[in-house]
Parts: structure tokens; sequence; C-alpha cells
């Protein structure tokens, strides 16, 4: 749980990442073979296949680093922050959170106007983004250009903790889940495969990082680990949920960016049976991964895609259970272990 809990309070919000890029170095350095930064950020470690294994493959795991968040566009003449999203982010989830800003972490309020002051028409509307503010407690553009410059990121002020004996909540976990999932991957290896492992950079804004390190490394097929949708609370109508916490880590057939390898899915669907590890499929057609950069790649690239199910991801808190998160880790590992990799 620790590991989890460090990679989810550090903040990387697409385009700066290097503070989870030193996280997870700190816990892989001593399990890989060699390892790389490159231009774009993009942390690639390689693992080399065991001396037994005979022309082993070469896999690529690929998980991304950055998360959904702010940057600072501007500074009012009163102190305040305007800002821009930079993700997928409802704008109904940001009045009224806490954010840390800058390398300095500068604590700050996403301010919203009092219900006091709202006339009826405006208590039905939700503000865009572009109609709120951030306040430091600053009394004048000097005094808050001092602490926080245009262009600094701000994060969701979100502490990681329990909620019970299987569930916890924190920020990002989409998907500093699946980040976790790779590092404790690594940890167990080697394998009859050679692993090129790519913490990636700047998923959230468009796949940039898993495409560029798919070019270099040309790996024969490609597993993308994941945080995704789960949206089992109750609804007003019957209708299947994307997931569900609990059961099991979930496997893509098809989102919006992929359609998941057949042979791929397959075995990680025997591998979860034969081992007895829970699973579930993901509802089809939603969302999107690095999967679906990944496998244009040069002459294609077969990929699939396992996911911890979390509640509320692209918002200030998620929730994981630890069941799902343990048996992702589970059932990546037993799938390596396979003998079709080598």
């Amino acid at each position: 749980m620790e590991l989890l809990k460090e990679l989810s309070e550090a903040a990387g919000v697409s385009g700066n990442e290097k503070a989870v890029r030193e996280v997870v170095l700190r816990h892989i350095a001593d399990h890989v073979d060699e390892h790389r930064v490159d231009a774009l950020g993009n942390l690639i470690a390689v693992q080399k296949a065991r001396p037994q294994a005979s022309q082993p493959k070469r896999v690529m795991l690929a998980a991304h680093m950055d998360e959904v968040g702010l940057m600072i566009v501007y500074i009012e003449k009163n102190g305040m922050l305007r800002f821009e999203p930079v993700g997928g982010i409802d704008p109904r989830v940001l009045l009224a959170k806490r954010v840390r800003i800058g390398p300095d972490g500068v604590p700050g309020v996403i301010g919203m106007k009092s219900i006091h002051l709202q006339d009826p028409a405006e208590r039905k509307k939700v503000p865009s983004a572009d109609k709120l503010v951030i306040d430091i407690g600053a009394s004048n553009q000097e005094q808050a250009g001092r602490l926080v410059k245009v262009g600094d990121y701000a994060v969701f002020d979100t502490a990681f903790a329990p909620m019970t004996d299987s569930t916890v909540m924190g920020k990002a976990f989409d998907d500093r889940a699946g980040c976790a999932v790779l590092v404790k991957v690594l940890q167990a290896g080697p394998y009859d495969c050679e692993l090129h492992a790519v913490f990636t950079v700047q998923e959230e804004v468009g796949l940039r990082g898993a495409r560029v390190a798919a070019y270099g490394i040309d790996p024969d097929v490609a597993l993308v680990l994941e945080g995704t949708i789960c949206d089992d609370a109750p609804k007003t109508r019957d209708e299947t949920p994307v997931t569900r916490l609990g059961a099991g880590p979930a496997i893509t057939i098809a989102d919006r960016s992929v359609i998941a390898d057949r042979a791929l899915t397959n075995m990680l669907v025997q591998t979860a049976q034969a081992h007895g590890i829970p699973y579930q499929f993901k509802a089809p057609g939603l969302g999107g991964t690095d999967a679906g950069a990944i496998h244009q790649t040069r002459s294609g690239v077969a990929a699939a895609v396992v996911a911890v199910p979390a509640r509320y991801i692209h918002a200030p808190v998620c929730v994981l259970n630890l069941n799902d998160y343990e048996h992702a880790v589970q059932l990546v590992i037993e799938t390596l272990k396979q003998g079709a990799w080598s």
C-alpha cells in the first residue's frame, strides 16, 4: 500500500511527470538491467529475459505517469489565478477544491461565488473553468507573482487514506494504479521474455509518450496497465456498469482507441481461470488508453489492456479496491510466465 500511496500523492500533471518518475525509478532501479529517460520524459526500463529463454519476444508493458490537472495562465491584478484544465476534467468537480501549485506546492483554493450571492438561474448552472479562479491568499498581482508563475501546474491536494480493510481513497489512481502494478511486475521478474517497461508521459492529452516510446522499442506485443472507469453506484435504470469495484482486474475487449488483440485477451482470461484470479470485462466502447497509440506503431503491434477499476477518476479523489490491485499484479505476472511469450 505504501507504493500506491507514494505514487498517488506525487504531483504529475501531463508534461510535468518528473516527481512520479523519481518515485518509480527508486523502486525499480535494482530490478532492471538498464533504464533511460527519452526526449519526451518517458521512463523506459529494460529487464532482460532469463538466460534459459530461447529467442525471447520483446514485450512492451506501459503505464502512464501523468494525471489530469490545471495550468496557471494568468495572474489577475487582485492576485487571483486564472487557469486552464490539462486533460479531461468535468468542471463540476472543481468548485471549492484545494490545490497545490508549482514546484513548491503553494496551497490554493478554487474560488466560486457564494450561494448567498447567486441568483436562481446561476444556481442551476455549472460555471466553466474560464469563469473560475484559484485563490492563494495574495492581495495583489505582485504578491501572487512571487509565489506562482504563469505556466505552473496545479494538482488536487488529496491525501491517500484507507477507507476499509480493502478500499482506499486518493488522487490519480488513473494511472498511478497501473504504475504500481508495473513496478510490482518488474520486482517479480525476470521472465522468459524481454520486458520493455515504459512509464509513459502525456497520455491524458493524446497518448503522446506511448506513441514515441513504442516506435523506438518496436515491440512484438504490448500490454497496457491502467486505472479505469468504475461506475457501479446505483442507477435510475437497469444498465451494466463499465466495471465493478471488487470484481477483479478489468480486461478490455474494445474501447474508443483500440480493439484488443483477441489472442492476448484470451491468454489473460485463460491465465486468470487457471490460477483462480477473479477478473471482469470492461464494458466495450468506453474510454481510451495508451494501447490506442501503441497498436498502430510501425507495422502494427498486438496489444491488450488490463486495468484496475477506480471510482471517480479524473476527479480530486478516487476510490480503489486493494484486492483488484493485487489481483491485477498477479494476473500480469502469471501471464508473463506463460511459454507463449518466449
